[in-house]
């Protein structure tokens, strides 16, 4: 096969020449630059305002203070409502799979390793932009594919289905789960009053709560997590046929997450902590890379198995639909400045190329309406898409002129459509988008098909197909959450809305916050709410499905970039530490050596004292040495340190029975994931082990 010639781009032509050139000139950095105003007028003094004397009032005439001054009071935009905070990088889509079987879209046709430039960006959903990464949340996941035909928009969470099931809803889900009007309360948390009241009196909800609660809420990295469209669109291929299609990412690292008390640490300790180990990876070049895949539905019946493809609250397992690998995603470059791409970029569901189209989803109806609508007021205008991050990389013509913060200068008369004066150009092309013909019926009306009254059984599917480990700490969330909310009704009510979803859980729940179960087991479905009616007791699309377990579907994936902490005792030797250190490097793994005191810090010219060093941040840890330092605090924060990696179900090893006794005395031989040797390091045994992330047995 030949090897596939890369995308070329070509230039804008409704754009000034000497526009890329302009732009370089103003954002370039380096030891040579003169310091000039926006206009380029060189600053000779950039120290002092200009003044009646050394001691007089400041002049309104210092026009260079005042420039300085009025861009920094504008400096910010409006945050996002809902994922303020987020994190960004470049990289390329690599198509591994024709697809020119169920669509026309450009980068999804032709040979294996075609690529198409990409910008992701990830983020929580409920916290403004200076909240903390590792809160129990949703995590957005939005990739621009910078495609020949134009840009297209994922736009996606890293959970396969929502809260609510009609647009309609939307403000009030927001606006309940948000901080309380009141008095601004919590910042980017659920466990509040004005959420659970909301969810409490909207079943549909249910499912997404399950999700919300488990695992997937308090991911280990933004590079271990899974991408969802959470709606169904649709496939239309070059003859006219289209097909249903839902959209997977799978990430190459696996999919893992934090457990609870790790998660608070690293609130406190890191708030960046996400943020951090995306740009320190890319950096250090351990490229993310997820698998993109399609699920699709070939018939024209919405309803598939009983599910109902245009219910944003259900999904349809793999293993009843199985996942079409189309390529692979890869991140490999960060951002050159975080305000103008990450902040700036605008993603949008309806940015979509020929061969993808959507359904009749009434939630994403509602968001096609949304996104331009916040991009208006978020950038300031119409022209958002001339920002460079937000710039399609193809030929771009149309009639559309003016507006604030217009940047392509357009020469030429003719800004009409149809014209002759420019030979009827730019026209129609018969290979532009065309929405696909559906044949459509009914009265207008304000109402949701039956089929989106079933609001548990895909909630009890994902609840029956966690591990007993998983389903812990399913309850544990929910009861740490409802300890929160302070109004007693809303706690029951949400009791009684689990009893749909299996009893032992909501009995459980109920024993944790001190409920009598009976009572709140009594009150039923709610009763003042707008929600469609409810139906009980259908049964799950399929009972069981391991694709919705973590611990259950967790392959042996690559564990590159893993953290590993060496603490090297007092009685080490740097050629030891070197040993472990080269051998953890060979095998692409970040490592950083501690010591517990100062002297043998500058002996082995280690990273960190003890007194410096975090153990949240690290994924394993090799204890090399038997002496300690003889200093009872230092000894304790070692000891701390181990045992709370030891408690987060990390992977440890000790290379000496002696300092195993000493620093983790109650912790059994036999424990998983727990390793001690003799004299050398178990080097494969300790990656083995790194591999299965956490071990869960230790609970």
């Amino acid at each position: 096969m030949k090897k596939p010639k890369p995308l070329k781009i070509k230039p804008n032509r409704n754009t000034n020449k000497n526009t890329d050139k302009q732009i370089k000139l103003e954002v370039r950095s380096d030891d040579q630059a003169t310091l000039t105003t926006n206009q380029g007028l060189p600053i000779s003094d950039n120290q002092n305002s200009l003044k009646v004397g050394a001691r007089g009032p400041t002049l309104l005439e210092d026009f260079i203070l005042r420039e300085k001054i009025t861009h920094f009071d504008h400096e910010r935009i409006p945050e996002r409502i809902v994922h303020a905070r987020g994190s960004a990088a470049h990289g390329f889509f690599e198509l591994t799979n024709d697809m020119s079987k169920y669509t026309k879209a450009g980068f999804l046709n032709g040979p294996k390793g075609k690529r198409t430039p990409i910008f992701a960006r990830f983020s929580t959903v409920q916290g403004g932009s200076s909240s903390a990464d590792s809160v129990r949340d949703v995590r957005g996941f939005a990739v621009k594919f910078y495609t020949e035909q134009g840009n297209y928009d994922f736009v996606g969470n890293n959970i396969p289905v929502f809260f609510i099931q009609d647009a309609i809803k939307f403000p009030d889900l927001v606006h309940a789960v948000k901080m309380e009007p009141h008095h601004g309360m919590p910042q980017g948390g659920s466990a509040h009053d004005n959420f659970w009241d909301f969810v409490s009196l909207m079943p549909e909800s249910t499912h997404m709560l399950m999700w919300a609660m488990s695992d997937r809420g308090i991911p280990r990295s933004l590079r271990m997590i899974q991408g969802f469209g959470v709606h169904t669109f649709r496939f239309i291929n070059e003859k006219g046929k289209s097909v249903f299609v839902k959209f997977h990412l799978k990430p190459e690292q696996g999919v893992h997450s934090l457990v609870w008390d790790e998660a608070q640490k690293l609130n406190g300790k890191d708030p960046d902590y996400h943020r951090r180990d995306l740009w320190e990876s890319i950096n250090q070049g351990y490229f993310p890379a997820w698998q993109f895949f399609a699920q699709i539905f070939e018939s024209d019946n919405e309803v598939f198995k009983g599910v109902d493809l245009l219910d944003p609250t259900k999904l349809i397992p793999e293993e009843l639909s199985p996942l079409i690998p189309m390529g692979r995603l890869v991140l490999d470059r960060n951002p050159d400045n975080f305000f103008a791409e990450t902040e700036q970029v605008a993603f949008h569901p309806g940015h979509v190329v020929p061969g993808i189209d959507f359904s009749n989803d009434p939630l994403l109806q509602g968001r096609l309406f949304s996104y331009t609508d916040t991009q208006l007021s978020r950038l300031g205008g119409p022209n958002f898409h001339e920002l460079p991050i937000n710039q399609a990389k193809c030929p771009v013509h149309n009639n559309q002129r003016d507006g604030i913060h217009r940047q392509t200068i357009v020469t030429g008369r003719v800004n009409y459509e149809p014209n002759s004066l420019q030979k009827g150009c730019p026209m129609q092309s018969a290979e532009g988008f065309a929405t696909y013909s559906e044949k459509l019926s009914g009265l207008k009306a304000r109402e949701r098909p039956n089929s989106f009254s079933d609001h548990f059984s895909q909630a009890k599917m994902f609840f029956d197909s966690q591990t007993e480990s998983e389903q812990n700490h399913i309850i544990e969330a929910f009861s740490f959450e409802l300890t929160k909310v302070q109004i007693p009704h809303i706690r029951e009510q949400i009791v009684s809305n689990l009893v749909f979803v299996d009893e032992t859980l909501a009995k459980k729940v109920a024993d944790n916050l001190g409920l009598d179960f009976k009572a709140a087991k009594a009150r039923g479905l709610p009763k003042n709410t707008t929600s469609p009616k409810s139906s009980i007791n259908i049964k799950p699309v399929v009972a069981k499905a391991d694709s919705l377990s973590l611990q259950k579907s967790l392959n042996i994936p690559s564990i590159d970039s893993r953290r590993i902490a060496i603490v090297a005792l007092d009685d080490v030797a740097k050629k030891e530490v070197d040993l472990v250190k080269e051998f953890l490097k060979a095998n692409k793994l970040s490592c950083k050596v501690i010591t517990l005191t100062p002297v043998q810090r500058s002996a082995l010219n280690a990273d960190e004292l003890i007194q410096q060093a975090t153990s949240v941040e690290f994924d394993g840890f090799v204890i090399l040495g038997e002496q300690l330092s003889k200093n009872k605090k230092l000894d304790g924060l070692a000891q701390d340190f181990i045992t709370e990696g030891f408690k987060h179900l990390k992977t440890i090893e000790f290379v000496s029975t002696r300092a195993k006794a000493s620093l983790l005395p109650f912790a059994e031989k036999n424990e998983d994931g727990l390793l001690v040797s003799k004299g050398k390091f178990s080097s494969k045994a300790f990656l083995n082990e790194l591999k299965k992330h956490k071990h869960w047995s230790r609970e």
